[in-house]
């Protein structure tokens, strides 16, 4: 029995009561109810509060009320006890066989388990990285990378269809200092004020050079846009190899400069103005944003006609919507708190609810510490920490593992000593080394010549008190996914994975599962190697979920 098939059962026993008349109650009921794993084993394998939730509005004591509701849970199928707790908690014991039966869910679905329709037929637009095509990867960035793409794989596994976006700023004055700090690097000379520094910044140079050997005897505005349009693509291409290389990719590059060229940015305008949604004051053309939440209002078009980054914003939202998504989703950085109001009244400008169009995601800040001091000075870049530097210090999997191993609004301290260890005291390493132990116990399985056998598989022998650990935790995979979707939260498929992994190490101590010496295969070692196989598979597909490998030998 599963948590969510527990859940209707109490629902539904609710429903009873009311149905026979016991409960006078007309509202509407629930189709399923919260279950939490009590923390004291002898309370039960579930418990639920659902006496103290509906008490008040069937007009009785919540205890009353769950003793009600246990004398009806008594009778159902998989249940084994029931018991009223303190002033309403239903304390709830499953039946052996009915919780093995988790192992054989598992192994028939597959890789499917976890997933859900819930989100099926809705089309989501997640933009993430966005980082201005100026430099190489910052590590700030390879947390929205490795987070971005974790929370596509969660919300796909939840039915809904993910487009992954970056938009790159290739226009304005950042593009501008970079193509100048280019041509000043091929020159021999120093960046302008504001410019780019960093061996990247030579490396590019001199490839543009290369590709253009007279490009340094041209007028210097046609020199620096030589540098800027090779150097950007160049920069751009390294990028997403980059990305790519962290097990990152996009289904869209969107480009800044093609809004302005399509002419998407005067029509975005437009349209606010003939909304009667601007005015002009002090030379400007303003927004009036306040009348949709935001904090004030926002120039639009500046007095010297040239139109601000916030018309790139509305162009950019309009184009997401026209091409048929209906969320907007925006993973940013933390400097970007000031973003939210201005786009969701640009958002509620243009007609729509933010709170069903739009989602605004902000993330904190990532620190690389080693022998306990923080990494100030990346190699290359010169200025700030890259996805190379970490990817160099731990690997690809570590470094995603540990980007999304946190809540996105807490700063990340990654200590690279710990998690370039191999061994336990690794969060990945001890994940992974799960997934590999359980491989190696099926290929040892298939040397003895048994395999998971569905048809042969008696769940009631699970009895153990490890196995029963071990069962409701995979259990819990489908919630923890669908709850990571619902708050954008991946790093809970992380922490999930861990204590799953630390269930599975514990009944593997206890536990065994092949046959030693002359013994004959009997039932509990079929039994237990179609929970070995269960096991994989969840430890497996969550480990997917994160974009992280699920090693066979290690």
């Amino acid at each position: 029995m599963t948590p969510e098939e527990l859940s209707v059962t109490v629902a539904d026993a609710l429903k009873v009561l009311v149905r026979r008349g016991t409960l006078a109650y007309g509202g509407e009921l629930p189709e399923r109810v919260n279950l939490e794993r009590p923390k004291v084993k002898d309370y039960g394998d579930y418990a639920t509060n659902v006496a103290m939730q509906f008490g008040k509005r069937v007009g009785m004591v919540p205890r009353d009320l769950a003793e009600l509701l246990a004398t009806e849970l008594k009778g159902s199928d998989g249940v084994a006890g029931v018991e009223v707790a303190g002033p309403g908690f239903i304390n709830i014991t499953v039946e052996t066989a009915a919780q093995g039966e988790v192992a054989r869910a598992i192994v028939t679905a597959g890789s499917s388990y976890g997933e859900s329709r819930a989100l099926a037929g809705t089309k989501v637009n997640l933009e993430f990285v966005s980082a201005n095509p100026t430099g190489p990867v910052t590590l700030a960035s390879a947390r929205w990378a490795a987070m971005g793409d974790s929370l596509a794989r969660i919300i796909e596994a939840q039915g809904a269809s993910v487009g992954r976006e970056y938009y790159f700023n290739d226009a304005g004055a950042q593009i501008d200092k970079f193509s100048a700090s280019l041509l000043a690097a091929a020159n021999n000379e120093s960046p302008p004020e504001g410019g780019y520094l960093g061996d990247y910044v030579a490396d590019i140079a001199a490839q543009v050079v290369e590709s253009h050997p007279d490009v340094l005897s041209l007028p210097v505005a046609q020199a620096q846009e030589v540098f800027r349009s090779t150097g950007v693509d160049m920069m751009f291409r390294e990028v997403k190899s980059r990305l790519q290389d962290f097990g990152v990719d996009f289904d869209v590059y969107f480009s800044e400069r093609s809004l302005h060229e399509s002419g998407a940015v005067d029509a975005a305008i437009e349209r606010l103005r003939t909304g009667g949604l601007t005015y002009q004051a002090d030379g400007a053309v303003w927004l009036r944003s306040t009348d949709y939440g935001d904090d004030k209002d926002r120039v639009i078009i500046r007095s010297d006609g040239r139109p601000t980054y916030i018309c790139s914003d509305a162009a950019y939202y309009l184009d997401k919507r026209s091409r048929g998504f209906d969320k907007v989703m925006i993973i940013l950085g933390a400097d970007h708190h000031g973003y939210v109001g201005r786009y969701r009244a640009l958002a509620a400008a243009f007609g729509d609810d933010p709170d069903q169009s739009l989602e605004l995601v902000i993330g904190q800040m990532v620190n690389l510490l080693r022998d306990g001091e923080p990494l100030r000075m990346s190699k290359r870049a010169g200025t700030v920490l890259t996805i190379d530097d970490l990817v160099d210090a731990i690997g690809v999997d570590a470094g995603r593992y540990a980007l999304v191993r946190y809540a996105n609004d807490s700063t990340i301290d990654i200590d690279l000593d710990l998690w370039a260890r191999q061994s336990s005291d690794s969060p990945v390493y001890y994940v992974q080394y799960a997934h590999a132990r359980l491989a190696s116990i099926e290929r040892n399985a298939e040397r003895l010549g048994f395999r998971p056998d569905l048809a042969a598989f008696d769940p009631a022998l699970l009895d153990h008190e490890r196995e029963g650990d071990l069962l409701r935790a995979l259990a819990e995979f489908p919630s923890v996914v669908a709850t990571a979707a619902e708050l954008r939260e991946p790093h809970r498929v992380a922490r999930y994975l861990e204590a799953t992994a630390s269930a599975f190490h514990k009944f593997y101590d206890d536990c065994r599962v092949l046959p030693q010496g002359d013994e004959d295969v009997n039932d509990i070692h079929r039994a237990r190697l179609v929970l070995v196989t269960a096991t994989r598979t969840v430890v497996g597909r969550g480990l997917a979920l994160l974009g992280v490998s699920a090693p066979e030998r290690m």
